[in-house]
């Protein structure tokens, strides 16, 4: 069977959309890697099919080892599979991607000298990065004359030190890195790098003025590569080609891009109707990812493990657990959310399509990691401006916390050095798996009745950075919902919460 390559599509009559060789490179990328092939490269896919954009993508290697053979081999193509629920419905889509021109590795000095090229071309408009969280670093061991320089922001500078010696327009940068201000932590690193090299005043206005370095918010579940031989052989005969470089997503995709108004017109994405957006600032989008998606898993998965479940699509088909965790989000998330209402309605609406999706076997003991941060992060904030806002608590966030409580605290066996063992109802032994901390301050409470442990919860600065217990009603109304989750177990107990008048 023949690789996939643009002579093979053309052998096999491939009907899709294409864009041929030799298309100009608009789009200098660091990373190569499942996720962004999966949604940088894929948007600008979509736009060059719906606008005529006409732009190819050139990606860098971020690290020594990396895809660029592979990716070279099949003259950048891949097969990209967008898999999951859309309003209930089973989704399996496919689609060739052809953005992608060719990946160097930098660490190759004719590869490194490529991409220098690139970096001070006309069609040149953006630069794209995913270089993990640690990728945004600042290393003062970089230097400019290091072929390449070890870290990202270092490559970065270089290539628009070149640029602007070039004398060129500015670049936009978006940055894709899962950290807070991703765009101006990058633009920092390379501003301090300026400072440092000696490069002066001129470029360091280049910088903050000509440059635009885009903070930005993704969010797309990218699996990635198929696991099982047998399923990706099939996949081949189906296509009628081999491909090394499968990639498999999910359905939902959204991309928020913090940048002026003008810069959405400059973007191909907003004339091809695609759920690509630029905001004023992300960080109320991030909020509200953190607060719902997030929120809701960590709300919901502890109470339905130990009600029996295992999976998280498991618990869309329960109607109680759904009904929970809508309860959660649409009656108590959302109405202390500082964005649209409707918009975040939509967003939570797209959670459970996300959440069944019958290709992921998603496990509620993954999600349960370290859910004692998960829950000050995603879940309490919500909880506190609920309180704050309406003068009263919310039932099912409260809920939720009691079976926090609950799932750390269940027929516990023993304190193992990674974990704790408890035993959930079924019978099954579980374990607990947070910060050595937290894991202790529970394993002591072994004994202890359940208000004097939820005393102790609630008043640990050191989990929660104050004292719940001043919060007014909270530590009765935890005390009887875990007392619920005790006697009558998690399910019947969520199925209280949602019946709950005080909404």
């Amino acid at each position: 069977m023949a690789l996939l390559s643009y002579q093979t599509l053309k052998d096999i009559d491939y009907k899709g959309y294409i864009l041929e060789k030799g298309a100009p490179v608009k789009v200098l990328q660091f990373g190569e890697g499942n996720f962004l092939r999966a949604f940088v490269d894929y948007w600008f896919d979509m736009a060059n099919e719906k606008t005529g954009w006409g732009g190819k993508v050139a990606l860098v290697q971020p690290i020594a080892q990396g895809l660029t053979k592979f990716i070279n081999q099949q003259e950048g193509l891949y097969t990209l599979y967008l898999r999951g629920s859309e309003n209930g419905e089973k989704v399996d889509r496919r689609r060739v991607i052809s953005s992608v021109d060719a990946c160097y590795n930098p660490y190759d000095p004719e590869d490194w000298e490529k991409v220098r090229s690139i970096a001070v071309s006309d069609e040149l408009e953006y630069m794209a990065s995913n270089t993990t969280e640690a990728g945004i670093t600042y290393d003062p061991t970089c230097r400019p004359d290091q072929l390449p320089p070890t870290s990202f922001p270092a490559k970065a500078a270089v290539l628009l030190h070149e640029r602007f010696l070039a004398g060129k327009p500015g670049i936009v940068f978006l940055s894709c890195e899962l950290i807070d201000n991703n765009g101006q932590e990058l633009k920092k690193c390379i501003l301090q790098h300026c400072a440092d090299w000696g490069w002066g005043e001129d470029f360091a206005d280049y910088i903050q003025n000509d440059c635009l370095f885009c903070s930005t918010l993704v969010d797309r579940i990218v699996p990635g590569r198929i696991r099982d031989p047998k399923e990706n052989e099939e996949m081949d005969r189906e296509n009628g080609y081999e491909d090394q470089l499968k990639d498999v997503g999910e359905v939902f995709g959204v991309w928020y891009i913090e940048g002026p108004k003008e810069l959405e017109d400059k973007l191909p994405f907003k004339r091809a109707g695609l759920n690509v957006h630029v905001v004023p600032e992300v960080a109320p989008y991030k909020k509200r990812k953190v607060r719902i998606l997030n929120g809701a898993h960590t709300g919901f998965v502890l109470g339905s493990y130990l009600a029996g479940k295992n999976i998280v699509r498991e618990c869309m088909q329960d109607d109680t657990i759904h009904s929970f965790m809508n309860k959660l989000l649409f009656d108590e998330v959302i109405p202390i959310l500082p964005l649209d209402k409707k918009d975040c309605e939509n967003f939570a609406a797209a959670v459970t399509d996300r959440f069944n999706n019958p290709f992921v076997d998603h496990q509620l003991m993954s999600i349960s990691l370290n859910s004692t941060s998960k829950w000050k992060a995603r879940d309490l904030p919500s909880l506190l401006e609920y309180q704050e806002k309406f003068g009263k608590l919310p039932a099912a966030l409260c809920m939720g916390f009691a079976a926090y409580i609950a799932f750390y605290t269940t027929d516990m066996q023993r304190r193992e050095a990674d974990g704790l063992v408890n035993r959930r109802p079924a019978g099954n032994e579980y374990k607990v798996q947070d910060d050595a901390w937290a894991l202790d301050f529970y394993w002591e409470h072994k004994d202890a009745d359940d208000k004097t442990l939820v005393k102790d919860v609630l008043s640990n600065t050191k989990m929660w950075d104050q004292d719940l217990t001043k919060i007014p009603g909270l530590f009765d109304k935890v005390c009887e919902d875990l007392a619920l989750i005790r006697k009558e177990g998690a399910e019947k107990a969520y199925a209280e919460a949602v019946a709950d008048p005080e909404k």
